[in-house]
């Protein structure tokens, strides 16, 4: 089972401040898509990891296509 000493122990989940929230939103309304070393740079003005400024991106471009397909089956 995954309860053994030795599994790894998983990783508590981020909450971002509604300053990083707000700012990485204005971002992803100017483009979709980051650079490594965009995304390096935002990651580095908001305290965050780049793998975490990558996720939220991911994780945004999803929900907005989500949103859109919902949106046209109503």
């Amino acid at each position: 089972a995954s309860d053994t000493p030795s599994a790894k122990k998983k990783k508590r989940r981020v909450l971002f401040s509604k300053a990083q929230t707000y700012e990485l939103e204005r971002r992803f309304r100017q483009q979709r898509y980051l650079s490594a070393p965009e995304r390096e740079h935002l990651a580095s003005i908001l305290r965050l990891t780049p793998t975490q400024v990558k996720i939220w991106f991911q994780n945004h471009r999803y929900k907005l296509k989500k949103a859109r397909q919902e949106k046209g089956l109503d």
